[in-house]
């Protein structure tokens, strides 16, 4: 039976980096983990195991360090574009380079009120993220998309859902006033030719903390697209952005059965099941 091969890519998964920008006594940390691809024409490795065409994985995430010493990185954003330009240029059999890039957030420890030089603390499991993708053909550079993960949120009152959909198989009940959490997951698209990147990051993740504390929210899907419109207003360089909610519920627990009230004041928190929300939104 006659077969092709009809898309394929390789690269190397969780390269991990941690970089130290010394300037003085007040050092820089960047926390870093890399996913790399190439696609290309690699027909000969695959369908007869001739490897001469192939860049060792080993040899991207040697490239990583070697370019992580040559100059500062940068945003994550333009370290990426410096990554897919390198492996192209070298590779004529490359087509395509992805890179994405993860960064996990340090906050420096303060003594007193003074930040500290060189001592860090692990700001919770939130990362900043991007994906670059460059191909030899087709579009004039990078294709860069930024974005942010695992941002854990939560508040206490302006939550409510009801008047939903009810079947025979509905048991939840209308809930004026609930806790709201979860961990926001977002990731937007740049206009062409944007290039700043951190302030563009710094901006979108203000403005989802700020609509998510002082939205009034009907539902999950509410704001959503609440924080979805915000930031597309507040950030004119963003022509899309893709978010994705889970709903950590927390369900307030009936002490009826110990002679006890809960206003609003007792929860269990329930990891699994979840609902997950997603949607995306761009300028009409």
């Amino acid at each position: 039976m006659p077969v092709k091969l009809a898309e394929n890519e390789y690269g190397k998964s969780r390269v991990r980096l941690v970089k130290v920008e010394r300037h003085g006594s007040r050092h820089e940390l960047q926390d870093l983990s890399f996913d790399i691809q190439l696609s290309g024409d690699f027909t000969a490795a695959y369908a007869e195991g001739k490897n001469e065409l192939v860049l060792p994985t080993d040899t991207m995430k040697n490239t990583v360090y070697a370019l992580a010493r040559q100059q500062p990185l940068g945003e994550i954003e333009e370290f990426g574009e410096r990554l897919t330009g390198h492996f192209l240029s070298r590779n004529p059999q490359v087509e395509r380079v992805r890179v994405a890039i993860s960064q996990n957030s340090w906050a420096r420890i303060k003594a007193g009120t003074r930040e500290h030089d060189y001592a860090f603390v692990r700001a919770g499991e939130e990362r900043r993220t991007s994906v670059v993708e460059q191909a030899r053909s087709g579009q004039p550079g990078p294709a860069v998309r930024s974005g942010i993960a695992d941002l854990a949120v939560l508040k206490t009152s302006r939550s409510a859902f009801q008047g939903f959909l009810r079947d025979e198989y509905t048991t939840l009940e209308d809930t004026p006033d609930r806790l709201l959490s979860t961990a926001v997951t977002a990731e937007w698209t740049c206009a062409p030719g944007v290039r700043r990147y951190g302030e563009m990051w710094r901006a979108a993740r203000q403005t989802i903390l700020e609509v998510f504390a002082n939205h009034d929210s009907r539902g999950v899907q509410h704001t959503l697209y609440a924080i979805g419109s915000a930031v597309l207003e507040r950030v004119p360089e963003i022509a899309r952005i893709e978010l994705a909610l889970p709903n950590r519920h927390c369900y307030r627990v009936d002490l009826a059965p110990f002679g006890l009230d809960n206003p609003n004041e007792v929860f269990a928190p329930a990891d699994e099941p979840y609902g997950l929300i997603r949607a995306v939104l761009a300028r009409s």
